[in-house]
């Protein structure tokens, strides 16, 4: 079942999300995504399908490019290493300002991607990147891609949290 942080809809019933993405989600590239940490408790494959979706909604509440925006969220984050043990090659800055690159070459290299697409991809990571975004669906996927970060980094210590609840009531108690 495709489920997104915060949500509890199943995204495969999702018909018209579903439409935007469907061949992305069968494609072998995106799927090894599953094999990255991406952040705690959360795969580059699980963080990039919740990126998409928010992304989907919100662009299409506000009227912008909504297919769009979902398939730029699933492939933002298209790059195949472990980023916490990635050497830097020679020339390239920080992790944060080189894997919209990366993306973006291997989107491109993938499936046929519009400017659009492009732009979300190559310039999520703005302001930390110094490229401006040129269409408001990009400064979007900006706020949704830290939006899910956030959700899934407190959604996983919330989880570790309640698996540790005989502690806290012993605390608890321990107090009052």
């Amino acid at each position: 079942m495709l489920k997104a942080v915060l949500s509890r809809k199943n995204l495969s019933e999702c018909k018209e999300y579903i439409s935007c993405v469907s061949d992305l989600l069968e494609n072998g590239n995106i799927l090894k995504l599953a094999d990255f940490n991406h952040h705690i408790g959360t795969t580059r494959f699980q963080h990039s399908l919740n990126v998409s979706y928010y992304n989907f909604l919100l662009c299409g509440f506000l009227g912008l490019d909504k297919k769009s925006a979902a398939r730029a969220g699933l492939m933002h984050d298209l790059f195949f290493y472990d980023r916490r043990k990635h050497e830097k090659g020679i020339g390239e800055s920080s992790h944060i300002s080189e894997h919209p690159k990366i993306a973006f070459f291997n989107a491109s290299e993938m499936f046929s991607i519009n400017d659009l697409e492009g732009d979300m991809i190559i310039n999520h990571m703005w302001p930390m990147t110094l490229h401006l975004p040129k269409h408001r669906e990009t400064f979007v996927i900006t706020l949704v891609d830290k939006f899910c970060a956030t959700a899934e980094v407190l959604t996983s210590l919330r989880s570790r949290l309640r698996r540790k609840q005989p502690l806290n009531r012993q605390l608890t108690d321990f107090i009052n």
